[in-house]
């Protein structure tokens, strides 16, 4: 399972998150990540791809609420049948 390190904008704080699902949606990049927990229901949150420069990327949280239900709909019907995502 791939994994990215994302920097809270407002904290400063690394967090490691696991990659369960990714797509583009009209050109953007689009990744459903959690906290990695195996078992059980855990956090899940949708970040966006805002820009790469070399071999970085940079990714936001997806905070208004039209394009998240968008791509949250998006996600929920790639995942299989045993993930549950509320929106």
């Amino acid at each position: 399972m791939q994994k990215i390190k994302f920097t809270d904008p407002q904290t400063n704080d690394v967090v490691e998150f696991a990659v369960e699902e990714e797509t583009t949606l009209n050109g953007t990049r689009y990744l459903l990540v959690s906290e990695g927990e195996e078992s059980g229901d855990c956090e899940a949150y949708i970040l966006k791809e805002v820009s790469t420069k070399d071999e970085e990327v940079l990714y936001q949280m997806v905070e208004d609420d039209v394009e998240f239900s968008a791509i949250a709909k998006v996600f929920s019907e790639l995942t299989d049948d045993d993930t549950a995502l509320e929106y």
